[in-house]
């Protein structure tokens, strides 16, 4: 036994931060938690899950003015947003259980307070002091904001989570995740929604086509894409908020939600005073295997900057595990990653966009790309198309990247990411026989490769 009191201290209990301290707990190391909020993290308390759940409570919305299509008369309904927050946050309640018995169950020790680094080898919990062989930051993120004038009258999608009541207008300010996937929910739950983003479509670094489809159906919706547009200053007035855009346009609404991005949480955790590199943006510096320049000192998830995703916090914590506990020096794979937007529709996608293909093989690729009616939709009416969309490296034939838009699109992704991990031929989909109906068997039945539009390609 050493003499410290922890073989491992870990500040933050969200997914990345539990998943390394109960595999090492698993192992017999004496492992300690230190958690301010709750344990879960941004993840399951403040993001992806609650925000999933939102999703499907608006889909219903649609489902119901669906049915009709199916035969049901499903006569006059209505909707109530407290119901929905409540059943939400039993939900939350319920998996915060979960994620402390299972930190029990494994051994691991729960520190209740705010960890700070007082040196390499000390963290302090709540006013006491533990010795720790090895540290671990696993912190996360939060909402950032910019500077303007009245922009503490705006909230962050942690507020929104949480609305007492729906607002009849909103603007939300952004386009990427956060902002798409919140402007989905509420304009399907019935609020007048405007959306204001400074670039030219929503969701920049996705595949343009699905970007541009997207934007379509957001519109077609009802939801107001100010594209290309600023938030100069917000100002409250008695019938709510007065936001003066550029264009010297003024817009009036009940609410303001910004989703503008996101920042690391490192600030007040002692982590500078130690030597702990930082980049511009205050996220942690660390090397292949997480370790920041601390030699006792290692970061994971969202703190880092790295691929902000929860999946890849739990499996940047299975390989520190690996490092360190195991002898076994590990690193996390980040190509071909996939990911998927809960907007509605949904997007999701994994490998390369056409723009990054094109960059890495320039003409020496091949593009397929397929838009149809959802099935359901053909019976409901709702005149909404998914599309789906396969980059092929000509040489090799390898498929580099898959797209799709529509329902189900993560469901579908999630198997054709092993495929891409795998290194999967456009032969070896084409021979692959498709489940129907399903709109998934598109991607194994695509054959007509798209004409290329940039002329230095032309034959």
């Amino acid at each position: 036994m050493s003499g410290f009191d922890f073989d491992l201290v870990t500040i933050g209990a969200g997914s990345g931060g539990v998943r390394a301290s109960r595999m090492a707990a698993r192992l017999g190391k004496r492992v300690a938690v230190a958690e301010e909020s709750r344990v879960g993290g941004t993840c399951v308390m403040r993001g992806c899950v609650p925000k999933k759940l939102l999703v499907m409570g608006a889909h219903m919305a649609e489902d119901i003015a669906d049915a009709a299509g199916f035969g049901w008369d499903v006569g006059e309904v209505s909707f109530d947003w407290g119901r929905l927050v409540s059943a939400k946050n039993v939900e939350l309640n319920r998996l915060e259980g979960v994620y402390n018995r299972i930190l029990r169950d494994s051994g691991v020790t729960v520190l209740e307070g705010r960890g700070t680094v007082v040196d390499a080898h000390t963290v302090e919990v709540a006013g006491k002091r533990y010795s720790a062989e090895n540290i671990l930051i696993a912190t996360g993120g939060r909402p950032s904001l910019p500077k303007i004038p009245g922009i503490e009258h705006a909230i962050t999608s942690n507020e929104a989570l949480d609305l007492l009541q729906l607002p009849k207008s909103m603007v939300i300010v952004g386009g990427g995740y956060i902002a798409v996937e919140f402007a989905g929910i509420f304009n399907a739950l019935g609020v007048k929604v405007t959306q204001v983003l400074r670039g030219e479509a929503t969701l920049r670094g996705f595949d343009q086509d699905i970007r541009a489809a997207l934007d379509e159906a957001l519109v077609a919706k009802g939801i107001d894409l100010r594209r290309e547009t600023q938030v100069l200053s917000i100002e409250k007035v008695a019938g709510g908020y007065d936001l003066r855009l550029s264009g010297d346009e003024t817009l009036r609404v009940d609410l303001v939600m910004y989703a503008t991005g996101r920042a690391p949480n490192t600030s007040g955790l002692g982590l500078v005073d130690v030597g702990v590199q930082m980049d511009e943006n205050g996220a942690i510096v660390v090397d292949e295997f997480s370790h920041t320049s601390v030699p006792s000192i290692w970061a994971i998830g969202d703190v880092t900057d790295r691929m902000n995703l929860t999946p890849v916090a739990l499996a940047e914590g299975m390989a520190l595990v690996q490092t360190l506990f195991l002898g076994n020096p590990t690193t996390v794979d980040y190509e071909n990653v996939p990911t998927a937007v809960f907007s509605m529709p949904t997007i999701s996608t994994v490998g390369l966009t056409e723009e990054q293909a094109r960059t890495k093989c320039g003409c020496a690729i091949d593009v397929y790309v397929s838009r149809f009616k959802p099935m359901k939709n053909t019976l409901s009416g709702r005149d909404e198309r998914t599309l789906m969309k396969m980059i092929v490296e000509r040489a090799t034939d390898k498929v580099l990247g898959i797209h799709v838009l529509g329902p189900d699109a993560a469901e579908m992704v999630q198997g054709f990411a092993v495929a891409l991990k795998c290194g999967v031929t456009k032969a070896q989909m084409d021979s692959t026989i498709g489940i129907h109906p399903t709109a998934a068997e598109e991607l194994v039945t695509m054959r007509d490769k798209r004409p290329d539009p940039s002329p230095e390609c032309q034959d």
